[in-house]
């Protein structure tokens, strides 16, 4: 007799036949899936295919392919012709769609039709976190990833990549006329001369589109092309690689890890500050938020237009002096003198405001001191010119920046806590991706395709933090 522990016989029969309902425990995920879709009004998020028509084939109501998708991104299973394949074996669910099974186009077309519905439930899971009191403390770490697009490197094109391709195939056409002429003089045989004639159409045939392409990187304003999904941008990643990509913005709560608001852009972080800012304190409800963030975002109008949203930026400052570089004195070496409005230099020499000039879209003052630079005995180290002297120039609204450095040096371990903070949601939505790159393609569809996957993430953290069975009244009693 065997000790192993023995299982059913497939053609046992049973005198009442087991119901779904026995093989999903309380605790199961797809009970608080269930709650939380059920209370929704889905037509004020603005879901599609909730009217029907009195004649024509049935449709799937926008709920069952909601839970279907948010399940899914839960699960880490994407892909419209996957989630088909879970529907038809998956006891979850079966009984969570009622054992519905909607085939991969219809899942499809219901994340491409309804973009602006799944945001808004995104929204709605952060306003169900709001009113939980997840968001006591107003804190929020800002960064930005790049999210790999469906556009492969080869089908993104610059100025230099275009002149490349163009180079090279011109050289392939040279050649191939040069072995032309050559075959001509040989009077090779004929099968040899027109294959010859047929490379060289080829070559022509590339050279044509490349020109074509050439004009469109020329007029496009970012100076550069996807021809697969032309939303996508080639941008730097970590370890300065380039790839063709989406900058996927987020504004997460310092306390609870939870993403408050996210944006995807095919921009660099430069600039972004103020836009996130604004959207944490909409979703937050609060004006007067501490916003963390790291020195790729630092930009001074842009730190001017948080501050004037009642929000508190806290970054690093780039040093982007080339003062070094030249072999001259560093600008950080000139201390600035608020009461009197001067800087002195390193050797200790006043440099009076002298005018306010307007460039790169600020105004600045301009402080220099002709006498003192020309009779100074250290000229050499501050300035290259013979006759001009050293030019300092400051933001008139200089003083924002200067108080908001002040804080981050009393307080340096903030920059850990945003490090620690911002990076959590990113590696886990990227781990649940996979070594792959986004499903969808354009600027909309692939904002629609993250907002799933952060109404996912924010979800798996309500259910760590508060339970299946706690979340589950909780939804009830915050969605009446």
């Amino acid at each position: 007799m065997s000790k192993f522990i023995s299982g059913e016989s497939r053609d046992q029969s049973t005198l009442f036949p087991e119901s779904l309902e026995d093989y999903v425990s309380e605790d199961n995920t797809v009970r608080v899936i269930d709650v939380f879709i059920e209370e929704l009004n889905l037509a004020e998020l603005g879901f599609k295919g909730l009217t029907l028509k009195s004649t024509g084939r049935p449709k799937y109501h926008p709920a069952t392919l909601l839970k279907l998708y948010l399940y899914g991104y839960l699960n880490r299973i994407q892909s419209s012709r996957r989630l088909e394949t879970e529907c038809q074996r998956n006891i979850e669910l079966m009984w969570l769609l009622g054992k519905l099974a909607p085939d991969f186009k219809t899942i499809a077309d219901f994340r491409k039709d309804n973009g602006d519905g799944i945001k808004n439930v995104c929204k709605t899971f952060v306003e169900v976190c709001r009113r939980l009191n997840m968001f006591e403390k107003p804190v929020v770490a800002i960064d930005g990833s790049k999210f790999k697009a469906s556009n492969n490197k080869g089908n993104n094109f610059t100025p230099s990549k275009v002149k490349f391709h163009i180079d090279r195939v011109e050289k392939n056409i040279e050649r191939y006329l040069e072995l032309l002429d050559e075959a001509d003089k040989e009077q090779a045989n004929v099968t040899k001369i027109k294959a010859t004639k047929d490379r060289l159409a080829d070559f022509r045939s590339q050279l044509k589109k490349l020109h074509e392409i050439k004009e469109q990187v020329e007029a496009h304003p970012d100076k550069q092309i996807s021809t697969t999904d032309p939303d996508s941008r080639l941008m730097k990643t970590q370890g300065f690689t380039r790839v063709v990509s989406y900058n996927v913005q987020s504004a997460v709560d310092t306390k609870h890890h939870l993403i408050v608001a996210h944006e995807v852009t095919n921009v660099p972080d430069r600039g972004q500050l103020a836009s996130m800012s604004k959207l944490a304190q909409k979703a937050l409800r609060k004006e007067d938020i501490r916003v963390l963030a790291d020195k790729g975002y630092f930009s001074q109008p842009d730190i001017k237009d948080t501050i004037d949203l009642g929000a508190e930026p806290i970054m690093p400052k780039t040093d982007t002096s080339s003062s070094e570089k030249k072999g001259i004195f560093n600008r950080s070496l000139f201390k600035y003198d608020a009461n009197k409005d001067i800087y002195l230099c390193p050797a200790g020499n006043e440099l009076q405001n002298r005018m306010q000039v307007f460039e790169q879209g600020k105004y600045l003052d301009v402080y220099f001191n002709h006498i003192a630079c020309r009779d100074c005995k250290i000229r050499s180290q501050c300035t290259n010119s013979k006759k001009d002297p050293r030019r300092i120039r400051r933001w008139v609204h200089e003083i924002l920046t200067e108080e908001m450095l002040q804080k981050l040096k009393n307080e340096p371990e903030l920059m850990l806590h945003r490090k620690q903070t911002v990076e959590h949601p990113f590696g886990t939505i990227k781990l649940w991706m996979g070594a792959t790159h986004l499903l969808t393609r354009g600027l909309k569809s692939v904002g629609t395709e993250i907002s799933l996957h952060v109404l996912a993430y924010n979800f798996r953290r309500m259910i760590t933090i508060m339970g299946v069975n706690g979340l589950s009244k909780a939804i009830r009693v915050a969605l009446p």
